[in-house]
């Protein structure tokens, strides 16, 4: 593999990581699956994870040709996942009591970690722009398989760092990142309201 091509896959590599953003994920996730054993918590994030590695995948290929079949906007994108990142972050800072829900309903499945928290709306975004361009499919597929590996890693070691915050300092994590879910939701909503605006609604 030649050097330019290397650099243009971490070129691609690189922001499609801080989109991501597992850092800033992983106490939003932890705080959701603090009532699993830590071995159950990674075969969850693992799941979700793969779950939002292949609709990264998807999106990357299919998702502009999908979009324009359905007549879907990039704004009702971002304006969706804005709704259901409000909801989340509001159920974050105001926890309903504990119930004896079983865990079948408790287990979040591919909603809301895998998508929208990893595979969310500027990712997806983010991949179908870059995927458009006829000639740069492997590296793309590099450079996103590269952002998701280093998310990996981070998420794998969560529930050891989960050990060392304890069910306060989780507890505390959980209402900080509801409370920047919150900003983040809104802004999300903010931007698919000014794409419509300045790109879509009609002059």
């Amino acid at each position: 593999m030649e050097a330019g091509q290397l650099s243009t896959i971490f070129e691609i590599a690189f922001p499609l990581f801080l989109i991501m953003d597992p850092l800033g994920n992983l106490p939003v996730c932890l705080s959701m699956l603090r009532e699993y054993s830590p071995s159950r918590q990674r075969k969850i994030l693992l799941r979700e994870l793969f779950f939002a590695l292949g609709i990264i995948i998807l999106f990357m290929y299919l998702g502009a040709g999908l979009m324009k079949m359905l007549n879907i906007h990039q704004s009702t994108l971002r304006i969706a996942g804005g709704v259901i990142l409000f909801i989340i972050s509001m159920k974050m800072i105001f926890p309903k009591p504990e119930s004896s829900a079983d865990d079948s309903e408790k287990d979040p499945f591919i909603v809301p970690i895998a998508v929208p928290l990893f595979a969310g709306p500027s990712l997806l975004a983010a991949v179908m722009v870059y995927g458009s361009k006829g000639d740069a499919g492997i590296n793309v597929l590099s450079g996103v398989l590269i952002a998701w590996a280093m998310s990996f890693i981070i998420m794998m070691t969560g529930p050891t760092m989960a050990r060392i915050l304890g069910k306060r300092g989780l507890r505390a994590c959980e209402r900080l990142m509801g409370l920047i879910l919150i900003l983040l939701s809104v802004q999300m909503l903010e931007d698919g309201i000014a794409y419509y605006i300045t790109n879509i609604l009609p002059r």
